[in-house]
């Protein structure tokens, strides 16, 4: 289950990194997300956050077994 966790803290961390450099470089974002939503700036950067911590915290959580 932990590894699960890691791998979804993963993707939602590269989803808002894909964001938020899509914004910064060009005009639009890229990713996923932005096929299916209109998805603020300062929400990938929060969305970029919170999936590395969930990441981190899946890993740390898998070698601490």
């Amino acid at each position: 289950m932990k590894e699960l966790i890691a791998i979804a803290g993963w993707i939602l961390g590269v989803q808002g990194a894909l964001g938020v450099a899509g914004r910064v470089f060009d005009d639009e974002a890229w990713g996923v997300l932005q096929n299916w939503w209109h998805v603020p700036t300062p929400l990938y950067v929060v969305l970029f956050l919170a999936g590395t911590g969930v990441a981190f915290y899946g890993e740390a959580a898998r070698k601490r077994e």
